[in-house]
């Protein structure tokens, strides 16, 4: 009998293959290295196969999808429940191989060179950017521990961080003013990082046919363009707007029994990173936006008279990413409306 699904746990330089028959039953279990793996899924008859949606499994989907197999990710979490008894690798890839077959099994999609190469640059932008108000919060700190207070405000800070290096405050031993000249400087070079990163984000969002519609949306610039794209691509991972929004986390939990309804706060699943991109989108839309222009305008008014502003922000967030799922899925530009079929 021909195996018809595979389960691979992937590792760094070691996977565990398990195979099924048709009829459910194991017919292989061994590990093998990546040049081995690859090797012999080539010489296998085009089978299904399931992947744990982590780190390396996009390319070697990819490098599998190319020699003829249909391949799968699947989020973590949805694996978990059938895993057998104790853990270990053979179990883990068969609890793959079950999963896999599941015909209301949710699966991510693999990611193109692009988008990861769009990816690894939002992350490192995000890296730079959370070392950045590290090291102004630690410049803060020790200034306020020798009763130097300065309001709030990275750029009047900034302004004066010259001054307090150089005029010679009795507050600052030697020994700390060393420590705030290395902390500036590497201020200065983390502005210089993260400006070098975010022109590439923008160039790629110049360039590119979908980011240029979204950036159409409001309250979607180039970083939230670009994180869309890398996240989603063309969006056929979701069938409608509503599922992306569900998977951005911006939707309410539910905790439902006896049929009593019962919504709680936000689930803050899937992408947070994206998430806060476009709740910050979604911000600077409600208190910078003309109501009397918006096309969205009277919504977020009305939402406003019986809502507190940061479930509006919220709801305005998934609202913007309806209408990006429906600009991606059309292939046409947005026109200042909310579109039907989000």
């Amino acid at each position: 009998m021909l195996i018809q699904t595979v389960g691979i746990d992937l590792g760094k330089a070691v996977f565990h293959v398990v195979g099924l028959h048709a009829s459910g039953t194991v017919a292989l279990k061994r590990r093998f290295s990546r040049s081995q793996l690859l090797a012999f899924m080539a010489n296998l008859p085009a089978c299904l196969i399931g992947m744990e949606a982590s780190c390396g499994a996009h390319h070697l989907g990819r490098d599998l999808a190319g020699q003829g197999h249909t391949v799968r990710l699947i989020p973590a979490q949805f694996i978990r429940p059938f895993v057998k008894s104790n853990k270990n690798d053979f179990i883990d890839a068969e609890a793959i191989t079950e999963a896999v077959q599941r015909p209301t099994m949710r699966f991510v999609q693999i990611k193109t060179e692009e988008q990861l190469d769009l990816q690894a640059l939002h992350r490192v932008r995000d890296r730079l950017v959370s070392r950045h108000t590290g090291v102004i919060n630690q410049i803060r700190a020790f200034l306020l521990e020798r009763g130097i207070v300065r309001r709030k405000g990275r750029e009047f800070l900034s302004r004066h961080m010259p001054a307090l290096l150089h005029e010679g405050d009795s507050h600052l031993s030697p020994a700390i003013r060393r420590l705030l000249q290395l902390l500036w400087s590497e201020w200065q070079a983390l502005e210089e990082q993260i400006a070098a990163v975010t022109e590439e984000i923008e160039r790629t969002a110049k360039q590119d046919a979908a980011c240029i519609r979204l950036t159409a949306v409001p309250g979607i610039g180039s970083l939230v363009s670009t994180a869309l794209v890398a996240s989603i691509g063309n969006e056929s991972a979701f069938s409608r707007g509503r599922d992306l929004a569900a998977w951005l986390g911006l939707v309410p939990r539910q905790h439902s029994t006896g049929g009593k309804p019962r919504l709680l706060g936000i689930s803050k699943r899937g992408n947070a990173y994206l998430r806060r991109l476009l709740i910050h989108g979604a911000r600077s839309v409600i208190t910078q936006a003309d109501r009397a222009k918006h096309p969205l305008g009277v919504w977020m008014s009305q939402l406003e008279s019986r809502m507190h502003r940061n479930a509006v922000i919220v709801a305005l967030a998934n609202k913007i990413a309806r209408i990006a799922w429906a600009v991606l899925s059309t292939g046409k530009p947005y026109r200042g409306m909310v579109l039907a079929d989000a």
